[in-house]
């Protein structure tokens, strides 16, 4: 099932994202040496470099995406999006922050992710499978518990999400896996019921343009995976 063409990314200096370096990664980043990038690919001091040996940045400018034609408004709070559904199970932390604000834990922001099942198929209609809405508590911070997303039409797989801190405003963008964990990922039941692609993400132009920054540090958690990420907004 494939996502609308018009809803392509844009580079607007919307968004910070710090990978597992977490929120004190990101507030130092707020006073880190000169010579990086900050907002709108501008030299900046306000991102230090990456400590050697991590696979993520510890402050990136990030690119806000589109939602994408399956979003659905359902303000379903749960943090088992699951429904039963067969798959890789997957548990993402997330830690919103204010990056004006010194970087500061954003309480009771409401945070919306939704994304395809093994098939590559989106809930849609009155199904609600892999939607779900969390509030962020006096730390910033929500969880959900999912599975792995499946790949479709020609894009890398994907987790969309949604940071809605009040109800004027909101911040949209995707997260992205690595290319090694999803060919494993697919080797497995139910994912293994189609081929998937020699190279999910590399076909992907968004991908190509937000993966450095929007790609999760994913680490073995059971019988599954999870990965932890800490969000700033303007």
């Amino acid at each position: 099932m494939a996502e609308n063409d018009t809803n392509r990314t844009s580079r607007r200096a919307v968004l910070r994202a710090a990978g597992t370096a977490g929120a004190a990664a990101l507030a130092a980043a707020c006073s880190g040496p000169a010579g990086t990038r900050g907002a709108a690919g501008q030299p900046s001091a306000s991102a230090p470099r990456p400590p050697t040996g991590t696979g993520t940045p510890s402050c990136v400018l990030a690119v806000e995406a589109g939602a994408g034609p399956y979003y659905l408004d359902l303000d379903r709070v749960r943090s088992d999006i699951t429904e039963g559904l067969g798959g890789v199970p997957f548990r993402l932390d997330l830690t919103v922050v204010r990056v004006p604000a010194g970087c500061r834990p954003l309480a009771a922001a409401a945070v919306d992710v939704w994304h395809a099942d093994p098939s590559g198929a989106y809930s849609t209609g009155k199904s609600t499978f892999l939607r779900g809405t969390q509030v962020t508590d006096a730390a910033g911070r929500c969880a959900f518990r999912t599975i792995v997303p499946g790949w479709y039409a020609g894009l890398a797989p994907h987790i969309h999400f949604k940071v809605r801190p009040d109800n004027r405003t909101e911040t949209t963008s995707q997260f992205f896996f690595p290319e090694d964990l999803l060919l494993k990922v697919y080797a497995r039941q139910p994912y293994a019921r189609r081929p998937a692609p020699k190279h999910p993400n590399q076909r992907d132009s968004r991908y190509r343009a937000a993966g450095a920054a929007m790609t999760l540090a994913v680490s073995p958690d059971g019988d599954g995976y999870r990965a932890a990420y800490t969000v700033g907004i303007a």
